[in-house]
């Protein structure tokens, strides 16, 4: 055998995706590199200016403000945190505990997620351009660039654009070790797949899928070969080394999480429903037809590359079917899921040679980008002007107008303080900052200050913390409703 027919079989052995080698006039009429750069270019840029534009105008709310209470703590305290039950892995902290030197503003606190939100963008145009070509990448670069799901979360101090940065890494890597079978890209693989799942524990699902996928594809040349299952061993030994200590903690977190029935979070079919439907921008009227369109996207894949197309299936729908599964269990919020992002929008453009039949192949590109602009325009048109978080800032200069010293201000439940002392000062104002959760904390506190004029500031959160919720119902026959600001509600002694 000659060394081009050994390639050629190697090439094939390793389930390759699209075979590489193709010029960029053959692949489908692919633009030309400088084309394709420019148009990269444009939308990154763009990105950047939706994810850093008034990147500090919403106030912090309760999980910005746990970020900062955790980034606060030393290095070893932050371990110290997520191994004594804090349900969120400590890399993230231990970034924005080094950010901490430029200060503790909203701007400072969001800027890695919008930064590692707008370096995204090329990634997805990678992984599009590895999975089919470049146009799927250009595509779905634009389809994340104007994305409101990610827009929202990449102007947020939490770690979900983060790791998505990083598992998209792990997924380009992998598309890469598909088409190749190098060793290079499965170790990069589980390297990238790791500091994903260090940024956000959810990450080990899309992980697990992508080598659940591998294994499923070579199933027949590692019955016939185990060696052919190298690769992805190498890969997912990769992940376990470099995650090896967290992974011995996440198994008592998850033992502790799904101990009793969560009180927060969204449960069943909702979960797949809310989760797609915040992946297609907030609006059912988009929804549909991008559901259309990654079937379509998956049947076009399907006819080139099956392997491809299974992808696909595996990453959009093993995760959902898991968290709908899990959702009795343990909490499930769409933004968990943000990891879907990447592969749902390059099975949606691969649905752009559909469009062949009715136009020329630049202005499909082009018609798959002015979709997704117009798609994000309603998000747009109010994201920068109205709050799309707790007003924190604008409820504690209301609250401090009207306390006076030696008030009692009550936050219900007590980790609402964490927000409200980010912009309210009771030291200043001379007050009295409590907390209580029950109606008996509530008692108790009437009781030992019965004297006291009381402001009652309350937050949805309760339903979560209370479930009984009698809190609700001591402040119904002894407090008074005195306002309201977003989901804070404020209660005045009778």
């Amino acid at each position: 055998m000659t060394a081009p027919e050994r390639h050629e079989v190697q090439h094939r052995d390793a389930g390759t995706f699209i075979r590489g080698g193709m010029s960029a006039k053959t692949r489908h009429g692919t633009p030309e590199n400088g084309a394709a750069l420019w148009a990269l270019l444009g939308l990154t840029a763009i990105g950047a200016l939706l994810r850093f534009y008034n990147l500090a105008g919403n106030s912090l709310w309760l999980d910005e403000a746990a970020t900062l209470s955790f980034a606060r703590q030393s290095l070893a305290g932050i371990w110290e945190s997520t191994a004594g039950g804090e349900f969120n892995p400590p890399l993230f902290y231990w970034l924005e505990h080094g950010m901490l030197v430029f200060g503790e503003s909203e701007f400072v606190l969001r800027f890695l997620p919008a930064l590692l939100g707008v370096l995204t963008i090329p990634v997805v145009y990678l992984i599009g351009k590895e999975f089919r070509d470049r146009n799927v990448g250009l595509i779905a670069a634009a389809l994340l660039a104007f994305s409101p799901f990610h827009i929202f979360y990449s102007q947020e101090a939490r770690a979900y654009t983060p790791m998505l940065f990083f598992f998209s890494l792990a997924l380009l890597s992998y598309v890469r070790a598909s088409r190749s079978n190098e060793t290079r890209s499965w170790v990069l693989f589980g390297i990238f797949s790791a500091v994903a799942f260090w940024m956000h524990f959810y990450a080990v699902v899309p992980v697990a899928v992508l080598v659940l996928h591998a294994l499923v594809v070579r199933a027949g040349e590692i019955r016939k070969d185990a060696r052919n299952a190298r690769g992805p061993a190498l890969g997912l030994a990769a992940f376990v080394v470099a995650a090896l200590p967290l992974l011995i903690v996440t198994v008592n977190l998850f033992l502790a999480r799904t101990s009793s029935a969560p009180t927060f979070g969204i449960q069943g079919l909702d979960v797949v429903y809310q989760t797609l439907l915040e992946a297609s921008g907030h609006s059912i009227a988009v929804l549909v037809p991008f559901l259309l369109l990654f079937l379509v996207g998956v049947i076009f894949t399907w006819r080139e590359d099956r392997n491809g197309a299974l992808l696909l299936v595996f990453m959009i729908f093993v995760p959902l079917a898991a968290s709908l599964v899990l959702s009795s269990r343990m909490p499930m919020i769409p933004r968990y899921l943000i990891y879907l992002l990447p592969v749902y929008f390059i099975g949606i453009a691969s649905a752009y040679p559909a469009l062949r039949a009715l136009v020329r192949e630049r202005w499909a590109v082009a018609i798959f980008i002015a979709a997704a602009i117009l798609v994000s325009a309603p998000f747009l048109s109010t994201y920068y002007t109205t709050p799309q978080k707790n007003d924190w800032r604008g409820f504690s200069a209301e609250l401090g107008g009207m306390t006076g010293e030696g008030d009692l201000v009550v936050v219900l439940p007590s980790y609402t303080a964490l927000p409200l002392d980010y912009y309210y000062s009771n030291a200043t104002d001379g007050t009295i900052e409590l907390a209580a959760t029950t109606g008996d904390d509530l008692e108790a506190i009437r009781g030992r200050y019965p004297d006291r004029r009381a402001f009652y500031v309350v937050t949805d959160d309760i339903f979560a913390a209370n479930p009984g919720e009698d809190a609700l119902d001591w402040l119904d026959e002894n407090a008074q409703f005195a306002g309201q600001q977003t989901t804070i509600y404020l209660f005045r002694s009778a």
